[in-house]
């Protein structure tokens, strides 16, 4: 369903409203909520459970919070090979109504994940998608390179799997 200019406004300035400023004293705090945030939307989509108020705050939340790379390389590894399916239709689906500015880390994710799984079309969408957002984007960049080199899928997830600990350590300690 097409969102009226005036909900979309709304849909903007609420992702924005939980957009993860680098500089912020509560920086801890944030990145946890958006861990969190990830985490619990994932439940949604697994159990099919929503009542559709709290469901679109937080998208907006998951949404924004991902503007943090923390939170991103959180999200990164948050899934496992029981949830992977679950976790590529959350990030679609989080990507078609993500505003501009905020589509490049959850491109980034699909795109991942679609790498792995072995669908390349899908991958390199993705990573375009990323890059039109934000050219410079670190983890499209990275992303381009490993596609580009055809680094073997198996030896992506075994370093996301690695780097999911410490990421999950620098969060909440």
């Amino acid at each position: 369903v097409p969102m009226s200019n005036i909900d979309q406004i709304s849909w903007i300035e609420q992702v924005e409203s939980f957009w993860v400023d680098p500089e912020s004293p509560d920086i801890t705090a944030l990145q946890q909520d958006g861990a969190t945030a990830v985490i619990d939307l994932a439940t949604q989509y697994q159990t099919a459970t929503c009542d559709l108020e709290n469901h679109r705050v937080l998208c907006a939340r998951v949404i924004g919070r991902l503007s943090d790379i923390q939170v991103r390389d959180f999200a990164l590894g948050s899934h496992s090979d029981a949830t992977t399916e679950c976790y590529r239709k959350m990030w679609g689906d989080l990507l078609r109504d993500a505003p501009p500015g905020y589509i490049a880390p959850l491109a980034c994710l699909s795109a991942a994940m679609a790498y792995e799984s072995g669908d390349w079309v899908a991958a390199n969408h993705a990573l375009a998608m990323a890059l039109d957002d934000d050219e410079q984007y670190s983890l499209a960049l990275l992303l381009r390179r490993v596609f580009i080199a055809r680094w073997p899928a198996e030896s992506f997830s075994a370093m996301r799997r690695e780097l999911h600990p410490r990421v999950v350590t620098g969060i909440f300690g």
